[in-house]
This record gives structure tokens, C-alpha cells and sequence, in this order.
């Protein structure tokens, strides 16, 4: 292996390691660490990169969700397929803004979400809610917009999205945290596959990067969710930690593609 594929194997266990330790919000920094640390020279080969990421580690975490039933999976498929076409959408936006600009806004996004984290999120709802014949008029109009939007931003930056489509489904349909964490899985992994094909077609992919880039994450993954079963009572001072160095790197980020461009 070169020091590259070390390097994005390190990095992908640190994403997979956040991810089983405090939950959605840790692919978010799979764009930054395979610009910055793993030396990606093109943006947008490291958001097509960061998409194979992000949809291979969702497949994984889906099966246990699926096994638990915590997925609603009508409402997951209806949110997912509008969601595809904004990530289609977002995507193809994004290979048309220079890098560092689209570095720039991601590191606002970053800022975005590390507040939305610090603010949490409450876990009252109906957990029986389900889209049917009957609730299809008062739900499917909430399901395609609240899918369509956050898929273009999904698409836009490369990312999974889980801190934007947890709320998202909440808000389309009521569903309580549990249930949204599973069902959103569904999304994230149709939106990380529509983005990264995207790029794939305009060669915006390192196949080899995302491949050591995944294995690492898995690795990283059962890692942080057995350290997460022993440190379970601390996991809301985890998620703020988590959201203060997600705040640090969108600053440091912004930062960065400010003088790339010259601005700062």
C-alpha cells in the first residue's frame, strides 16, 4: 500500500469510528480529510470519492435498522426516489462550480450542521405513522419537497446528508427519532449511489481511494460502535465535542478556499 492508500484507510476509520460513536453527521468530513490529509488535488474527485463513501457505509448500517424495524419503508422509498433526482440535480451543479469555491460554501454547510448538532434533536412522535391511501394527500406532497431539497444538497456536496434527512422525515411525517435514523439510512444510501454515479460518468472518481476509503470506515465502524455501548452515558457530551470540531474544520475550511481565491 502507498502512503496514500494509508492515509485514506486512516481516514476512512476515523469517519467510521465518529459514525458508530455519536451517530449521523460523521461523513461530513470525508470531503475535508481526503482534500487535506489525504492530498486530493481536485474537489470534485474528492466529493465523488466521498459519495462511494458515504453510500457504502449507510448499506451497512442498514441491516441492522432493517432487522429491528425501524425503517418505514414506504415513506423511505417516496422520500428516497425525490431525493435521487435532487441529488442528480445538486450534483450536476457541482461539477460546475470551481473547487474552492464549492470548498467555501461546504465549510458554511459544515458550520450549519455543528450548530444543528449542538442544538439536538427530540425523539417524541407517532411511531405508528404510516403512508398509506389514506394519509398519501397529507403526506406525499411533504415527503417529495423535503426529499428533493435535501437530495440537492446531498448531491451538491458529496455528502450523506443523515443531519438534514433525520429532521426532514420528522417534519414530513411525524415520525419519532428512532424510526427517522433507520428510514433515513434508505435515503442516504440512494443519494450517496445517484451522486457518485453522477461524478462517475465525468471521471470524477478514485475507484481505489474509495475502495481502501470504505474499508476503513468499516473497520472504523465496529470499532466505534463497541466503544459507543461503553461510553453510552456520555454520548450527548460525544455529539458536543463532535459538533465543536465539525465547526473548527468548516472555520479552518472557509478559511482555506478564502485564500486560495485570493479573498482573505
Amino acid at each position: 500500500m502507498t502512503l496514500t492508500d494509508l492515509l485514506a484507510a486512516a481516514s476512512g476509520t476515523l469517519v467510521g469510528l465518529i459514525l458508530g460513536l455519536v451517530g449521523g453527521g460523521g461523513s461530513i468530513l470525508a470531503v475535508p480529510l481526503l482534500v487535506y490529509v489525504v492530498g486530493v488535488g481536485s474537489t470534485h474527485i474528492a466529493i465523488g470519492t466521498s459519495a462511494i463513501a458515504v453510500a457504502g457505509s449507510a448499506l451497512a448500517n442498514l441491516v441492522p435498522h432493517w432487522q429491528a424495524g425501524h425503517i418505514k419503508w414506504r415513506c423511505a422509498l417516496v422520500f428516497s426516489a425525490a431525493g435521487v433526482a435532487g441529488a442528480v440535480s445538486g450534483s450536476t451543479l457541482g461539477k460546475l462550480i470551481d473547487g474552492q469555491q464549492l470548498l467555501a460554501l461546504f465549510g458554511l454547510l459544515m458550520l450549519i450542521v455543528g450548530g444543528m448538532m449542538l442544538a439536538g434533536r427530540g425523539g417524541a412522535g407517532d411511531a405508528g405513522v404510516r403512508l398509506t391511501l389514506g394519509t398519501a394527500r397529507r403526506l406525499m406532497p411533504r415527503l417529495v419537497m423535503i426529499g428533493f431539497a435535501v437530495g440537492a444538497l446531498s448531491g451538491l456536496f458529496g455528502i450523506g446528508g443523515g443531519f438534514l434527512i433525520v429532521p426532514g422525515l420528522m417534519l414530513a411525517t411525524g415520525m419519532p427519532l428512532g424510526y427517522a435514523v433507520g428510514t433515513s439510512l434508505v435515503a442516504v444510501f440512494a443519494f450517496g449511489a445517484a451522486t457518485a454515479a453522477n461524478y462517475a460518468i465525468s471521471g470524477l472518481v478514485d475507484w481505489r481511494l474509495a475502495l481502501v476509503f470504505v474499508g476503513g470506515g468499516a473497520v472504523g465502524g465496529v470499532a466505534g460502535a463497541a466503544l459507543g455501548k461503553l461510553l453510552s452515558k456520555g454520548k450527548n457530551r460525544l455529539r458536543l465535542v463532535f459538533a465543536s470540531i465539525v465547526i473548527a474544520v468548516g472555520l479552518w475550511t472557509i478559511w482555506r478556499s478564502l485564500l486560495a481565491l485570493g479573498v482573505a
